[in-house]
């Protein structure tokens, strides 16, 4: 299947899609702060530039999109119908640097939690878990 957009349309659309400030980060951020949490973010001399660092607990954040990051069973995980074999590559890719971010992360003893985008629908339940995994 072919793209329905031409070439400089399609880079135009993915011009548009930022990596920091994104509205899933703000929703954990903005519940990180009503909870007394105080943190840095997007500190570039951690490996995979984490968006939130709690350094007080040793802790890295990373708010993935379902998309992006392949979250396992998620309906906004699905795979485009055009470029089939390169947005495969892509994920693959996404999903092995992450590992190998997080494992960085971990070999110099900082906590890693991961917050899914379709996890800031629910902020309740987000905050709840927050509340569990930072205490």
């Amino acid at each position: 299947m072919t793209d329905i957009l031409s070439a400089e349309q399609r880079s135009h659309n993915m011009a548009k899609i930022s990596s920091k400030n994104t509205k899933p980060e703000l929703v954990t951020r903005s519940l990180l702060f009503r909870m007394g949490y105080r943190f840095r973010l997007h500190r570039r001399d951690l490996p995979g530039t984490p968006d939130i660092v709690l350094p007080r607990y040793r802790t890295v954040i990373f708010v993935n999109g379902c998309y992006w990051h392949r979250h396992p069973c998620c309906s906004y995980a699905y795979n485009p119908k055009s470029r089939v074999d390169f947005w495969r590559r892509k994920f693959e890719q996404n999903v092995a640097r992450d590992k190998h971010n997080y494992q960085e992360l971990n070999t110099v003893s900082w906590r890693v939690i991961v917050i899914w985008e379709c996890e800031t629908r629910r902020p309740d339940e987000l905050e709840q878990r927050l509340k569990d995994l930072l205490n």
